[in-house]
C-alpha cells in the first residue's frame, strides 16, 4: 500500500500539457466536493513551475468560486503577471469541465537579509506533540473503534494531526468555549527535499482544521454536524523556510462569525517556537 505522504507528493506532481497549462488529478473520494487544500496546493505547484525556482513563495491569495467534483481532472492555467528584480507574481485559474472553480495569485520573493526581526509567540504553552494522542486514537477511545468510513479516511490521511485540547463530543463540552483551537501536524512520511513541495503540502494542510475555530463555540468537532461549511477564500504568508514533514503547531482562532460567514486566522510555528506561516480564511456556514 502506498504511503499517504507519497500519495500527496504524487497528487502535487502536475502534468504539463502546454506552456503554462497543467493538469492535476482529483481522486475519487466519498466527499461531496474536492478538498479545497488540494486545489490550493496544486495551483501553487502550477505557479511555481513557471518560475526560475530561486525565489520561494512569500504569499498567496485565493478564492474558492465553485465546488470541484471528485474524480474529475482539474486544469490550471498560469498567467505570468510580473518578473521583477526581487518579486515574481503569478495568477492561476483552475478549470474543471469548462468552469472556473478557483483563482489564486501567488507572489515569490528573492531571499534577502532584513534589518530587524520580531514575532508574536504562540498564544499559550502547549504539550509536546509526541505526548498527545492521534485523532484516530481519540476516536477509538471514545467510540471503542473507528467507524468503517473513518478507518478508510485515516489510512489515506497524509498528515498526522494531534489536537492540543481533547476532542469535544457533546453540547456540554462546547458550552462556554472560546473560538480557539490548536493542533500539531506533520506529514506521515518524508516529502523529499524540494522546498516548493513542502510549501504546497503545508498549503494543503492549512485548509484541514482552520475553520474548527469558528465551530468550536457552537457544536462539537466530531459527531453529527449541524452546519454545512465551505471555504470562501484563503490567504497565506510564508515567513521562514520549513519542512512539512516535521512537527508544526497550528494555532487558530476566530475573531468573528456573523451573517452566515466565519473568519478564522492561524499562526504556524515550529518546535522551537519560530513563526513560519500566517493564514487567514473565511468560511460559509449554513444550518443543515
Amino acid at each position: 500500500m502506498t504511503n499517504p505522504a507519497e500519495s500527496l507528493v504524487a497528487l502535487l506532481d502536475l502534468e504539463q500539457i502546454e506552456v503554462d497549462i497543467f493538469r492535476g488529478r482529483s481522486p475519487q473520494e466519498s466527499l461531496q466536493r474536492v478538498f479545497g487544500g488540494q486545489v490550493a496546493g496544486q495551483a501553487l505547484v502550477a505557479a511555481g513551475r513557471t518560475t526560475e525556482g530561486d525565489r520561494p513563495v512569500h504569499s498567496l491569495h485565493a478564492y474558492f468560486l465553485r465546488p470541484g467534483r471528485p474524480g474529475v481532472p482539474i486544469v490550471y492555467q498560469v498567467e505570468r503577471v510580473r518578473d521583477g528584480r526581487s518579486f515574481t507574481t503569478r495568477r492561476v485559474t483552475a478549470v474543471q469541465q469548462g468552469r472556473t472553480i478557483f483563482n489564486l495569485t501567488a507572489s515569490f520573493h528573492k531571499p534577502e537579509q532584513g534589518s530587524f526581526e520580531h514575532q508574536l509567540p504562540p498564544a499559550r504553552e502547549v504539550p509536546d506533540p509526541e505526548s498527545l494522542p492521534t485523532v484516530s486514537d481519540e476516536i477509538r477511545e471514545h467510540l471503542g473503534a473507528l467507524p468503517e468510513q473513518l478507518e478508510r479516511m485515516a489510512r489515506r490521511q497524509p498528515f498526522d494531526i494531534r489536537y492540543v485540547d481533547r476532542l469535544r463530543w457533546d453540547a456540554d463540552d462546547v458550552r462556554g468555549s472560546e473560538p480557539r483551537s490548536a493542533v500539531w501536524m506533520r506529514a506521515v512520511g518524508p516529502l523529499g527535499d524540494d522546498p516548493l513541495v513542502h510549501t504546497c503540502a503545508l498549503t494543503y494542510a492549512s485548509d484541514m482544521t482552520l475553520l474548527d475555530a469558528v465551530r468550536i463555540p457552537v457544536e462539537p468537532l466530531w459527531g453529527p454536524r449541524g452546519f454545512d461549511m465551505a471555504s470562501l477564500d484563503h490567504a497565506m504568508w510564508f515567513h521562514r523556510p520549513f519542512r512539512a514533514d516535521e512537527w508544526f503547531l497550528y494555532d487558530q482562532e476566530s475573531p468573528i462569525a456573523t451573517g452566515g460567514r466565519g473568519l478564522a486566522r492561524g499562526r504556524i510555528y515550529d518546535l522551537e517556537g519560530r513563526m513560519l506561516v500566517s493564514v487567514v480564511q473565511e468560511g460559509l456556514f449554513r444550518a443543515l
